[in-house]
């Protein structure tokens, strides 16, 4: 079957780069790995096409090198010799490229579909809508600043009645010392010498 895959045109180039990816840590590249893709290939075609039984043997590989390179193609679960279309191919890829990518630690980088390029993934819609968040912040920085005015009114209030009352206090103590005062003005009456002595005999 693998004669449908050579010089075919429906037929995809896959480059690999284990060693650029993981370094030491790299794994040898042999029939269980090849087996591995043509399964990932598989659950990625089961994936996209609902309902379509797509198996290993639906997944025809030839021209592989020892740099880990080698060309694929797809036949239909229907007939066999019958190659998919290749646009059904890539949109199955692009579908499940992070699951493809992570059965062999690579990336889009390490694990290359040529003439298929990597797509990005859909945005991370924010749980809260952006508009509820803006709306939290604004309202957040009213209340703050209710808050704040709130508060300072209370103070400047506090802080007029202690004065008020220290006012009070001093005019209190001035009204004090006043009358003091005038009393120290009216002196001491000292009976020493009192009208009495007026009479009193030589």
């Amino acid at each position: 079957m693998s004669r449908l895959c050579v010089g075919s045109s429906h037929a995809y180039k896959v480059r690999i780069s284990i060693k650029t990816a993981l370094g030491n840590q790299a794994y040898v590249w042999n029939d269980n790995e090849m087996y591995l893709f043509r399964a990932a290939m598989a659950f990625a075609l089961r994936s996209y096409h609902n309902g379509q039984e797509f198996n290993v043997s639906n997944i025809m590989v030839c021209n592989e090198t020892p740099r880990v390179s080698f060309w694929f193609v797809v036949s239909s679960p229907e007939n066999s010799s019958v190659l998919l279309k290749k646009g059904d191919v890539e949109n199955a890829i692009r579908k499940s490229r992070n699951r493809i990518n992570g059965a062999f630690l690579l990336t889009d980088q390490t694990l290359e579909f040529i003439d298929i390029p990597p797509t990005l993934a859909a945005p991370v819609m924010p749980v809260t809508p952006p508009w509820l968040i803006v709306f939290g912040v604004v309202m957040g920085a009213v209340g703050a600043g209710i808050i704040f005015l709130l508060v300072s009114s209370l103070v400047q209030s506090k802080r007029k009645k202690n004065k008020k009352t220290l006012d009070e206090d001093r005019e209190d103590m001035r009204g004090i010392e006043n009358g003091l005062g005038c009393d120290n003005l009216g002196g001491v009456y000292n009976t020493t010498f009192s009208d009495g002595d007026k009479f009193t005999p030589m």
